[in-house]
């Protein structure tokens, strides 16, 4: 009976600890029960510590429910189920979260198996240019997580976040928007770009001193820049990590990610005979085409720009992604002189899907304010763990039609 009230006393100061945090008070209370309800078992049938058996802990995360396997599936989803839920409805998994280890050899960002010293570097958000004219593009295959939206006009932008890869060219480099500024935010990233709309150069950004590292081409930040002359004017100016990273010390920004950062949830690949031999996904938007095909026999995605492959120029090899997210979000302007600017409706809670494994999650985001990290939760409401490798988001405007097949 010792053991057990030393349990119940340790419990209950853990409680204290965290007693602004009622998910985790709950756990703790249900955890003081199963102690003692297990701890008495153990005294009652005579069992001493030595004899009572356990079970290791389960590696990976498992997902509830998958699409079934073998049989042929379209899916066609527009602003799919499942609808916005309430934020405060979220009953996580991880309750209590997940935070960089700086011993840990696995990638903050993305998951991926590395060593410290990489794993753990400051991520480095870059704005990339996608009018035609600017492709094909450089960065990508050395990225971490790539988030693609609406821009100026119907065009598109990316944003491409390094962490422990690496390339020798990123680019073109071009201007900030609002919207990619509070994904930056999200990992107290390093901000890579050629000045930004007004919005974001008056406000935003600077609303967002403590949580991003403004790296800003016009405005005293050009130190990693150049331009090429194989392109014109504003199509031409590109970065790489290598510059990325010797300008931070010049800068006074830290060279590794700041600790306090919440990290996503990652996983293994579901094993090969569980993959499904063939799968596609077909994201319109209003000027192209985005296409992804799933090679099973790397657990990966290759992709496509208006049924074209799209190459990475740096390594001159086809662009790849092992997840892909949807985000179906709110896309409304606001009128800057001489410009019709784009608001992308990010803060809150939305519907989602995750492609994984060849297969599709249906989901739902939420974002709970400007630095928050962007969460994917379940039908149960558990968050979705990622397989380990690259990240594309997808943002696209409510009600656009996304296809999945699946066989």
């Amino acid at each position: 009976m010792d053991r057990i009230r030393g349990l119940f006393q340790a419990l209950a100061a853990a409680a204290n600890r965290v007693k602004r945090r009622p998910r985790i008070l709950a756990a703790l209370a249900v955890g003081i029960c199963l102690v003692l309800v297990a701890s008495s078992f153990v005294l009652l049938s005579g069992l001493g510590p030595s004899e009572a058996s356990s079970s290791p802990a389960p590696t990976g995360t498992s997902i509830a429910a998958l699409p079934t396997m073998g049989a042929t599936a379209t899916t066609t989803a527009t602003t799919p189920a499942p609808s916005p839920t309430p934020a405060a409805s979220f009953v996580s998994d991880l309750a209590g979260g997940i935070f960089p280890d700086l011993s840990s050899p696995y990638a903050d960002l993305d998951g991926v198996l590395t060593t410290p010293a990489l794993a753990h570097r400051l991520p480095m958000a870059i704005m990339i240019d996608d009018q035609a004219s600017a492709r094909p593009q450089s960065g990508f295959n050395g990225a971490s997580i790539v988030y693609q939206a609406p821009a100026d006009g119907g065009q598109l932008r990316y944003m491409l976040v390094f962490q422990e890869g690496t390339s020798t060219d990123i680019g073109p480099v071009r201007s900030a928007r609002p919207y990619y500024v509070r994904w930056a935010a999200e990992y107290h990233a390093l901000l890579g770009h050629y000045g930004g709309d007004n919005q974001s150069l008056k406000e935003v950004i600077p609303a967002m001193s403590q949580s991003i590292y403004n790296m800003d081409a016009l405005n005293g930040g050009g130190c990693p820049y150049h331009r090429i002359t194989t392109r014109p004017m504003p199509h031409n100016a590109y970065t790489n990590t290598n510059s990325l990273l010797a300008c931070l010390p010049r800068k006074h920004y830290p060279a590794t990610i700041d600790t306090k950062v919440p990290l996503r949830p990652f996983t293994d690949d579901l094993p090969r005979g569980q993959r499904p031999s063939h799968a596609t996904i077909t994201i319109p938007y209003r000027n192209q085409v985005v296409g992804y095909t799933y090679v099973p026999s790397t657990d990966s995605y290759v992709r496509s720009i208006g049924g074209q492959p799209q190459i990475d120029m740096a390594t001159n090899k086809r662009v790849t992604a092992r997840n892909v997210i949807v985000l179906w979000q709110s896309l409304t302007t606001y009128v800057e002189p001489g410009h019709n600017r784009p608001v992308v409706g990010q803060i809150g809670t939305g519907p989602a899907t995750v492609f994984r494994d060849g297969q599709a999650i249906a989901a739902t985001w939420q974002k709970k304010d400007d630095t928050d990290l962007t969460r994917l939760y379940d039908a149960s409401g558990n968050e979705i763990p990622l397989v380990r490798g690259r990240i594309f988001v997808q943002i696209v405007p409510t009600g656009t039609k996304v296809t999945h097949t699946q066989k």
